[in-house]
């Protein structure tokens, strides 16, 4: 369980622009109130969003043995929304500068960097940190496991820290080195610029597969 929900969780933490945002929040004026308050909302976000969904499930009685068809009919479910998300960014390409998807994409993410300070960055994390399929199957797969207590808490912290690793971990390696932590995210930030797009892509492709293939194994063998 814990191994299928990792994997999950480490696509879920697949996010460019995340990072993006974090090099220009460590290099404001106030970079270590402004990152820790962009960590937080990005926590805070996470952590609602994974309790609410395992006790969504939990509630359905999704864990339960009876339901079996259920359990695999969500992740199958889960797995087609992904992959169909990934086909249709695939089909669009590389977005040029006048698209009106890219630019509309590229104006949030200024009005959320154009003056950091904590308060927007707070907000920036809430809202680059909404779940995706790929963290709700990290997290279902827990919550629909026959799990105890304590097994079930340590496997949501688990795919709650590395969901949101892509913020924490440049947080910490700051506190620790700060000029050099900033150097390689903007070392990093022109490389992202032009290959995140592709990195979500494929990492919504791969699972999604995992998930179809997954569900659908569950369901026929119901």
């Amino acid at each position: 369980m814990i191994l299928q929900a990792t994997g999950f969780a480490v696509l879920a933490a697949l996010s460019p622009t995340a990072l993006l945002v974090m090099a220009v929040f460590l290099g404001s004026e106030r970079p270590r109130e402004t990152a820790l308050a962009y960590v937080a909302g990005a926590m805070i976000m996470t952590v609602l969003m994974a309790v609410t969904v395992l006790l969504v499930l939990r509630g359905l009685g999704l864990n339960q043995p009876r339901e079996h068809s259920p359990r695999y009919g969500l992740r199958l479910g889960l797995g087609v929304i992904a992959l169909a998300t990934a086909v249709v960014l695939l089909r669009r390409g590389v977005p040029e500068p006048g698209d009106p998807g890219e630019q509309k994409k590229q104006g949030l993410i200024g009005r959320l960097t154009a003056r950091p300070r904590p308060g927007l960055a707070f907000a920036a994390g809430l809202i680059l940190f909404l779940p995706s399929a790929t963290f709700i199957a990290a997290v279902q797969v827990i919550a629909t496991s026959d799990a105890d207590t304590a097994a079930t808490a340590a496997a949501l912290i688990t795919v709650v820290a590395i969901s949101a690793l892509i913020v924490w971990a440049p947080l910490i390696g700051y506190l620790a080195w700060p000029d050099g932590t900033v150097r390689l995210l903007r070392q990093a930030n022109g490389w992202l610029r032009v290959h995140g797009r592709t990195i979500a892509v494929y990492g919504l492709l791969i699972g999604g597969i995992a998930l179809i293939i997954n569900g659908a194994l569950g369901v026929a063998s119901s």
